[in-house]
């Protein structure tokens, strides 16, 4: 853990790289999923994902939560220009769960050729394991890494002898303590509480469902694998390994495979060949929602919160980690996902079952103490997440609720339409 009593690690603690993905479908005026080929073909920044109409915004590496977001718009524009000038034209879909989709057959799967056929294919295994529905949530990963002189300053004052292993293990125990406490994330970034029915019965459209989920994809009915992951936090090897198990078990295709709430990755391709000798070079966190109430999909200040989330774990003591703990962790993401979160409890460390709320409260009270001299504008960031705990109506999950149900997809068109408005101005 990074030692804040020490001057030199204090003085560079939020200077850290940001870097964010953000998949969005892209669909037609009827609120019917597009099945026009994907109409950037020159940008490495815009790319697919799943499906040929869902396109992921890549952002490079940037400095600041403002700098990361001003560059999603970059691209985001881009995007919205082109559709703009399909005939008919086409917009983003500004939720994480997909608007109407007739059949499987509906969504289609992102093409690719040549050397890149492989990548067709894995989308084919994925579409027979786990259905092409699913396949349609989108959201966005927030990547995030510690600037060099602030490892290097943890270095020089834990009197580690090996940079590198420090490094890795600086990461691997952050990655440990991430998931035992993520679900803070999941419950402020929640924002997907409406489903069309065409997602739960094939050929019937119009009728919206609220399942009691404020995130749809982040809970028990969204995107996880058919097993409990039990990962080994000893060391970044030990860590790749009991990935590399699940493959040769035939529980995975690929890591990639992997859907957990946090990855650690290397630099370059991911791999778990890369991570071994190049080791961590960054940590991702999966669990954000596309927020329809920002332009964006994502407001700043919930990305600015990553950052102080990330760097407070890494400053605090290491935790116990069990089999039956990982469990139990992966209980509390989908917990954290519900739309009361009244009706969820959750355990903080040691300390007796809280709800949800009450938990959220208490973690963001640590953080405020935490960080008492880092500022105003550090402090307004924790208090605007912590007003999301104190009164349900600041969650993003009940203003969607309240702002798009009864009429899910057709007032989701309507933003689209403005969204796209917005972005040609």
């Amino acid at each position: 853990m990074f030692d804040i009593t020490n001057e030199e690690v204090r003085g560079c603690l939020l200077k850290g790289n940001f870097g964010l993905e953000k998949e969005s479908l892209r669909i037609t005026e009827d609120g019917f999923l597009s099945h026009s080929p994907h109409p950037i073909t020159d940008d490495v920044n815009i790319v697919r994902d799943f499906c040929e109409n869902q396109t992921e915004i890549n952002t490079t590496v940037c400095k600041s939560a403002r700098e990361a977001v001003e560059q999603l718009d970059v691209h985001y524009r881009k995007i919205q220009r082109a559709l703009s000038q399909l005939e008919p034209a086409e917009y983003l879909w500004p939720f994480s769960n997909p608007p109407y989709i007739k059949d499987e057959e509906d969504v289609p799967i992102a093409k690719f050729y040549g050397e890149n056929e492989s990548k067709t294919k894995y989308r084919e295994y994925l579409s027979d394991r786990y259905g092409r529905y699913k396949m349609c949530y989108s959201g966005i990963h927030f990547n995030y890494s510690f600037s060099d002189e602030l490892l290097q300053a943890g270095f020089l004052a834990s009197g580690e002898s090996d940079f590198k292993e420090y490094k890795n293990m600086t990461y691997v125990t952050l990655a440990k303590k991430a998931a035992k406490y993520g679900w803070l994330m999941t419950a402020v970034t929640a924002a997907s509480p409406i489903m069309d029915c065409s997602f739960a019965i094939e050929n019937q459209f119009g009728v919206d469902i609220f399942n009691g989920m404020g995130s749809s994809r982040c809970s028990e009915v969204g995107y996880w694998n058919f097993f409990v992951p039990i990962f080994d936090y000893t060391d970044v090897n030990t860590y790749a390994d009991s990935i590399q198990r699940y493959v040769d078990e035939g529980l995975l295709s690929f890591p990639s495979e992997l859907y957990y709430p946090i990855r650690l990755k290397p630099k370059g391709e991911n791999t778990l060949q890369n991570l071994r000798e190049k080791g961590v070079n960054h940590i991702e966190l999966r669990m954000f929602d596309l927020n329809p109430l920002s332009y964006y999909g994502v407001d700043e200040r919930d990305v600015a919160f990553g950052e102080l989330f990330l760097t407070y774990l890494a400053c605090i003591e290491d935790v116990e980690f069990t089999r039956e703990e990982q469990i139990r962790a992966v209980n509390r993401f989908k917990s954290a996902a519900h739309y009361d979160l009244n009706t969820v409890k959750i355990r903080i460390d040691h300390d007796k079952m809280h709800t949800c709320r009450e938990a959220g409260e208490i973690f963001l009270n640590r953080m405020i103490e935490f960080y008492a001299d880092f500022g105003e504008e550090v402090q307004s960031i924790l208090t605007f997440e912590k007003s999301k705990f104190i009164d349900n109506s600041n969650l993003y999950s009940h203003q969607v609720l309240d702002k798009y149900l009864n009429g899910f997809v057709k007032k989701g068109v309507e933003l689209a339409k403005e969204q796209q408005r917005q972005a040609l101005m």
